[in-house]
């Protein structure tokens, strides 16, 4: 009896590099926190965006000459105009400023509300399934973020304002992230990262007055993790994410994102000699144990068969198909 090949699209190699392009993003991510505590000393929130945003845009502007990306199509504009004044403008200026009301736990447990805004705007505006695996798992995760969030609290260091403005953070984040979705269905994620980081970076204009001064009076370490925050933390990893997300649901991203907590305090324990404690390392764990769940997929039986794309439609019933040419492999 001859083996029957298993399908090829989506092919193992495009999710490997998508599964790669999540995880650059999220180290990177979690990365910016570290960043952010030294820059953010020296600089005013909207003009420590809008110098991120500026670096992010050159530096993403250059590769798009390069690779001659050109203009994206009219239809992606709407997506990647509010994923820019959302995202990549409103959240970073009241994240940064929430984060200078609050202490840094108390903001990444407020945050981290932003994955399950992305399930439940996804679910209703793009029809992203909704798995018990993925509610498991961040359900699980959002547990840890808890834990990490209480345990790195300090006595007396939040604000009813800091508090609000993280959650403003959140809504934003996931608002853009929800909108950016649809726009990678007919731009390229060079595309979608470069214009909706130049986006951000015109609505946040009315900051370069401060950042001017600002960068005059800044030493030169906040300089330059200022602009370590947008080549790496924006240019890059915006990309890898709107590289992974154009191959998934917004949800499933939004999930692997809770990562980010367990990755800080493992940075700021070897950066910031920032011992953690048996409650932060459990939380941590927690988070990390959540994204694992919520990004694994049930096994198939042979009379069965999923839909790939997260669209929340039920499956058709498996029909022997009539032989076909075979096709080329699917682009990654």
């Amino acid at each position: 009896m001859m083996n029957t090949p298993r399908p090829t699209s989506p092919t193992r190699r495009a999710q490997l590099l998508a599964a790669g392009a999540a995880t650059v993003t999220v180290v990177l991510w979690a990365s910016a926190f570290v960043s952010i505590r030294s820059a953010g000393a020296a600089y005013a929130p909207g003009a420590l965006a809008l110098g991120r945003l500026l670096t992010g845009a050159v530096a993403l502007g250059a590769v798009c000459l390069v690779r001659r990306e050109g203009w994206p199509p009219r239809a992606a504009w709407r997506g990647i105009a509010i994923s820019g004044l959302l995202w990549f403008g409103f959240y970073m200026v009241v994240l940064n400023w929430g984060e200078q009301q609050v202490d840094a736990g108390t903001a990444a447990l407020v945050v981290n509300t932003g994955p399950i805004l992305i399930a439940l705007l996804g679910s209703r505006l793009l029809g992203d399934a909704m798995p018990p695996r993925l509610l498991a798992g961040m359900a699980v995760s959002f547990a840890g973020a808890v834990a990490v969030g209480l345990s790195m609290s300090g006595d007396g260091g939040s604000s009813v304002l800091g508090v609000v403005l993280c959650l403003l953070a959140a809504v934003g984040y996931a608002a853009g992230v929800v909108a950016q979705k649809p726009a990678l269905g007919r731009a390229s994620a060079l595309q979608v990262t470069t214009f909706g980081c130049m986006a951000g970076a015109v609505v946040c204009l009315p900051f370069a007055g401060q950042l001017v001064q600002d960068a005059a009076e800044a030493p030169v370490s906040a300089t330059l993790n200022m602009l370590y925050l947008g080549l790496f933390p924006t240019a890059l990893a915006f990309t890898t994410w709107a590289y992974a997300l154009a191959r998934t649901t917004a949800s499933r991203m939004g999930a692997t994102t809770y990562a980010v907590p367990a990755l800080v305090v493992l940075m700021s324990w070897l950066f910031l000699d920032e011992v953690p404690g048996l409650l932060t390392l459990a939380g941590g764990a927690l988070c990390l144990a959540g994204v694992a769940v919520s990004r694994s997929r049930p096994r198939v039986g042979t009379g069965s068969s999923i839909a790939g794309s997260g669209n929340g439609k039920a499956a058709a019933p498996v029909r022997t198909p009539e032989p076909q040419p075979e096709p080329e492999p699917e682009q990654a």
